[in-house]
């Protein structure tokens, strides 16, 4: 694996995810190691107002405009991707398998669609690493009565994210060798402690 690996952080609302790549973030600032960090949809500017447009409550796009968007957010991304690929490590909150767990295990989306058009996106662009974070139902509905502002993804029915989630799963499940299953019940400085230290091996 390269040094300067693609790390991305999946998983459900409230499942960790963006906790543990800011702790990351800040490890890696502490060792002075070059990197850069996105979040999707967002990170680049023009990434950044689709983000609005999407989480936005108010908005009420079918399963293929939804779909659409979150691939014109990634197209939008590319180019940055590309520029630091295998030069600098790359941190990602969220990316192919939020789009196929989303979009095509909760919402029916045909997966021969979203997969062509990443193919076309992404060309040659590759994840190295993932981190899986799960949660339950009851501390997932928790966490985000704890937020100070909730989107449009943070509303939705338990089936649909235990849908959502079966779907990472089974994603993680076809090369478990690129996986890291936290399990976001458990102590979340546990957790830390856990991603930390594979993030050490993926990166030294």
């Amino acid at each position: 694996m390269s040094r300067k690996p693609v790390i991305v952080f999946e998983g459900i609302e409230g499942s960790g995810k963006t906790h543990h790549l800011n702790k990351i973030s800040k490890y890696l600032k502490k060792r002075k190691l070059s990197f850069i960090k996105i979040r999707e949809p967002g990170g680049s500017l023009n990434s950044e107002k689709i983000r609005k447009l999407i989480l936005n409550k108010k908005s009420n796009f079918n399963k293929n405009t939804d779909l659409l968007l979150y691939l014109a957010s990634r197209s939008e991304n590319i180019n940055l991707l590309r520029k630091y690929y295998k030069k600098k490590i790359i941190l990602i909150d969220r990316f192919i398998d939020s789009t196929i767990a989303y979009q095509h295990y909760g919402m029916g989306v045909n997966l021969d669609l979203i997969n062509s058009i990443n193919k076309h996106i992404l060309s040659n662009f590759k994840v190295s690493f993932t981190f899986l974070n799960l949660v339950n139902h009851k501390n997932m509905v928790k966490r985000l009565r704890l937020r100070k502002s909730t989107n449009r993804y943070d509303n939705f029915k338990k089936n649909f994210y235990n849908k959502v989630q079966k779907g990472f799963v089974k994603l993680s499940n076809k090369n478990k060798r690129k996986y890291q299953i936290i399990d976001s019940n458990l102590d979340i400085k546990l957790n830390e402690k856990y991603v930390l230290k594979k993030i050490e091996k993926l990166i030294k």
